[in-house]
């Protein structure tokens, strides 16, 4: 039988790369405890016997420790216990948005130099996608179990970031989904899924563990002199509860994550990582969470030095294990817990339950249950990574995730056709490294705006300024290509020297001259005119929405390594934009006089607060929650809502004999109160494309209720004409509930409002 040489030439270059690996893996190989092949003697070990169930194998573990070796893995870079076959393990690696190179876990070489990276989380939030959300976390883990296989990454990565993106000028606020507690927990469950389900089902072993941050009403990094290290968050009681919590008693009940980091700041005066009632009462007592909780890193240290909660380093970890921290990014553990314990401040058995925890959760990644080359993902390797169609992935979710903002017909798509010359003008125009945003790796590969767009047309690129800050402006530069071309491209916006970890902003203008960089190269364009703002949060550009000369504008977020290729993908018309926006685009009046330490949700009259995010804000916006264009128009049309909903109540119930505003959420209310909203969605445009269906409500006005919330949410693909029909399940409890002053669940009795695009219907919530 002939042979193709072609094949022969692939199964050459297989063998040749999987000898690499082999030898590489040699080299360099994963950390793993219970290695019966070197050391036979480890059988007799009951915590080496996989077959057993893992609460009996942490226990065995642990009454073989002696207090220095449980101490040793209380942090986060845990100490080996070589008597007993266990190497030392770090705990700490990142994957926000693909493997990251944060974190002394994880290491790029020369046989895995690069990871997909995907874009930065709040413009995949903006596709609104649960589908993508999960996918996206499964490839991450795909890759992060590549590389723990070679000995470059751990399994436990402290990813996703839940934080309520409240305030615009939060640094971090790129990292979240963004400002709505339905959308971020819909985000946070999808994706700690798709990091932690196995490919096999085993529901009680993890791919790689998850773990949901900053716990909690953490979102002020270093604003106006107030840093994350001494902020203490004033939080009532009913903001907790509909606002801040809400992601991660998701992630904890429906994703099963299994961790949760306690931030640096306090709430209401204490340390989230010393404070019981917020770790050992909630995440561990109500919520049931099946993991560890760790500290943030050195924030036990904070709570000494800049909380100033305790007087000595003993006091603070016994405050933390007591709370219920279990592990400890940092040595605060390490040095004092001894202490701690001769002093009395905590005892040994609470050691023995956070180093629990801690084993627990390495058992169910299969850590101690011998070679990973012989579990279920030990043949993961270098050819896991970077995979072409990982990067049509994030590619994919580029283009899911941009917002088309403005477009005056006639402008987008440009027809290549019709443009023989483009001018692709700004300091993010050529950009790369801002493209990933923080807590990135190192990508496979990048594909820049200019390197995109070029693609497809003749570009003529001016960066007309020296950097995103834009002090120094080259104005007739930029003048001068700009007239010459057929249409123009700018791409404006952030970079990490803007808004970052550390790095909240003062002012949410385009920085510095970029304002009138763009209006001046509006001015003499002789075509289209197509402003671009790459930045994590959102900006006001106000002057370019209402300026005609400007005719469409985009914002693509930080859109990771294929970001300019997704871009040339909308310009172009090669897809049909679909993102909406994951959070309010304020004016910069809204900046100069709401302090940002502000914590209150909710307006208030009387002193001139107006509220955060579209649930509560009462002010101007320059573009609100959800908003959004496509090429497309769609029609929706209400095919089945109920007007009526009784609640059944026991006789007796204290409503009976007196009017009620509201009901206590109960089990033995809610029970089985749940009701159907069907919709039929219709592309009535010429363009295939993707569609967001937001299902709404507007509750009573009892309870300082929102003024609107997103209940729920689904994504359709529609040809030209075509239509199809949207089910919503709507539960009475879950989804027209709302939080009291008291931070008590309520059913507010009366009329809601469900919206749906245009559409509103009225629904009767009656006894």
């Amino acid at each position: 039988m002939a042979v193709n040489p072609h094949v022969l030439a692939i199964v050459f270059i297989l063998s040749v790369l999987s000898s690499q690996w082999m030898y590489a893996a040699a080299q360099n190989p994963p950390l793993f405890a219970c290695d019966i092949d070197k050391d036979p003697t480890l059988k007799k070990f009951s915590f080496c016997d996989a077959s057993l169930d893992i609460k009996t194998r942490v226990s065995d573990l642990v009454k073989r420790l002696t207090l220095e070796e449980k101490i040793g893995n209380l942090i986060n870079n845990a100490t080996s216990v070589d008597r007993l076959g266990i190497p030392g393990y770090g705990w700490w690696s990142e994957a926000l948005h693909g493997v990251s190179k944060t974190g002394p876990a994880t290491f790029f070489s020369s046989l895995v130099p690069g990871a997909t990276s995907f874009p930065q989380v709040i413009l995949t939030a903006a596709s609104f996608n649960e589908t993508l959300f999960r996918t996206i976390g499964e490839v991450v883990s795909t890759e992060a179990r590549a590389m723990y296989n070679m000995g470059l990454a751990g399994l436990t990565f402290w990813s996703p970031n839940v934080n309520i993106f409240r305030d615009p000028r939060w640094g971090r606020g790129q990292e979240t989904p963004g400002e709505d507690p339905t959308l971020t927990s819909k985000y946070a469950v999808a994706f700690v899924q798709g990091l932690q389900e196995r490919d096999d089902g085993d529901k009680k072993r993890l791919k790689v563990g998850a773990c949901c941050k900053h716990y909690t009403a953490y979102d002020v990094d270093n604003w106006n002199r107030t840093d994350r290290y001494h902020f203490n968050a004033v939080v009532t009681k009913q903001d907790m509860e509909d606002t801040f919590q809400p992601p991660f008693k998701s992630c904890v009940l429906d994703g099963n994550v299994a961790s949760v980091m306690c931030s640096y700041n306090a709430v209401n005066g204490k340390p989230t990582c010393g404070d019981p009632d917020l770790l050992k009462g909630v995440i561990r007592g109500k919520w049931e969470l099946n993991g560890y909780i760790s500290s943030d890193c050195d924030s036990l240290d904070v709570m000494l030095t800049s909380h100033h909660w305790e007087k000595t380093p003993e006091e603070i970890a016994a405050d933390a294990l007591n709370a219920g921290v279990d592990l400890n990014c940092g040595n605060s553990l390490r040095f004092h817990t001894e202490g701690a314990i001769k002093a009395g401040l905590v005892k040994e058995s609470v050691v023995d339950r956070a180093v629990s925890n801690n084993f627990e959760t390495l058992m169910r990644l299969g850590f101690f249950d011998g070679n990973p080359s012989k579990q279920v993902y030990g043949s993961l390797g270098p050819k896991d990574v970077c995979t072409p169609t990982n990067q049509e992935l994030a590619r994919e979710a580029a283009r899911q995730g941009i917002v088309l903002l403005k477009n005056t017909p006639g402008s987008l798509p440009l027809m290549s056709t019709s443009i023989k010359s483009l001018a692709v003008i700004g300091p993010n125009a050529n950009a790369t490294e801002t493209m990933i945003g923080n807590y990135a790796g190192v990508p496979c590969q990048y594909t820049t705006p200019l390197q995109g767009l070029s693609e497809s047309v003749k570009t003529i690129y001016e960066p007309g300024c020296v950097n995103v800050t834009c002090l120094i402006v080259r104005i007739a530069e930029a003048k001068k290509v700009a007239a010459e071309a057929d249409a123009v491209v700018l791409v404006m916006g952030s970079d990490l020297s803007i808004e970052a970890e550390t790095i909240d902003r003062i002012d949410i203008t385009l920085p510095g001259q970029q304002s009138f960089l763009v209006s001046q190269v509006a001015s003499v364009s002789r075509g289209p005119v197509i402003l671009v703002i790459m930045s994590g949060g959102g900006m006001d550009i106000q002057f370019a929405k209402d300026n005609p000369n400007v005719t469409s504008i985009l914002w693509v977020g930080f859109p990771g390594e294929a970001g300019g290729a997704a871009l040339a993908d909308i310009v172009f018309g090669r897809f049909n934009p679909s993102g909406r926006l994951p959070m309010t685009w304020y004016p910069q009046s809204f900046a100069e006089k709401v302090a940002m330490t502000n914590m209150n949700m909710r307006p208030d009259l009387t002193t001139g607060h107006p509220g955060y995010t579209y649930r509560f804000y009462k002010g101007e916006t320059v573009y609100p929650f959800g908003h959004g264009l496509s090429y497309s128009s769609h029609a929706h049309h209400l095919v089945k809502a109920p007007k009526f909903v009784s609640i059944p109540l026991e006789e007796g119930h204290v409503c009976w004999s007196s009017e009620c505003k509201s009901l206590d959420a109960l089990e033995h209310v809610c029970r089985n109160l749940v009701f159907e909203v069907k919709l039929r969605v219709m592309n009535v445009g010429n363009m295939e494309g993707s569609h967001i269906v937001f299902l709404f409500s507007s509750p009573p006005t009892i309870h300082d209720a929102p003024q609107k919330k997103l209940l729920d949410f689904q994504k359709v693909v529609l040809a030209s004409r075509q239509w199809t029909v949207v089910s919503f399940k709507v539960d009475v409890c879950n989804h027209l509930s709302v939080v009291d002053e008291d931070g008590n669940k309520k059913v507010p009795l009366g009329v809601h409002v469900l919206h749906v695009g245009d559409l509103q219907h009225s629904l009767n919530l009656k006894i």
